[in-house]
């Protein structure tokens, strides 16, 4: 909360950033995700991610951009943009307390782009899992 204020703070935003042990190059998918979308597409996930961190995320309303997983993924949640009959993701992990990002964060992982009403392929969900298991791992952020 903000000193005083009774207002709770904005939780920070962080990039996964990949460690030299799992991939030499240390790729931020999420960062390198935003760079390949549309403009207008990054603008509103841009826009979605600074509302959640400003409400912060145990009281957003999601409104059908902001929604948690199941299943498999519980623990993820996913910022959903409609553009243009695509549907583009990001990932992102809450992290309530951690020394190494200063305060809760809102930690993005990764994205995906697929046509509106197919389902996203095995693989890539398991792709996001082992960018949640690095992350925990390591902890690693783009600083």
């Amino acid at each position: 909360m903000a000193r005083g204020s009774g207002i709770p703070e904005p939780w920070l935003i962080h990039f996964f950033q990949r460690h030299s042990d799992d991939d030499v190059a240390t790729a931020t998918p999420a960062a390198d995700y935003l760079d390949s979308v549309p403009t207008t597409v990054a603008a509103e996930f841009d826009a979605i991610l600074a509302a959640v961190a400003a409400a912060p995320p145990p009281s957003f309303s999601g409104g059908g951009k902001w929604e948690a997983m199941h299943g498999d993924m519980t623990g993820i949640h996913e910022v959903r943009v409609k553009s243009g009959g695509v549907n583009y993701r990001l990932f992102c992990l809450l992290v309530r307390t951690s020394d190494q990002l200063e305060g809760p964060s809102i930690v993005c992982l990764a994205g995906l782009t697929k046509q509106a009403r197919t389902a996203a392929q095995p693989r890539e969900y398991a792709r996001i899992r082992q960018y949640v298991a690095e992350f925990r791992k390591y902890r690693k952020v783009l600083r």
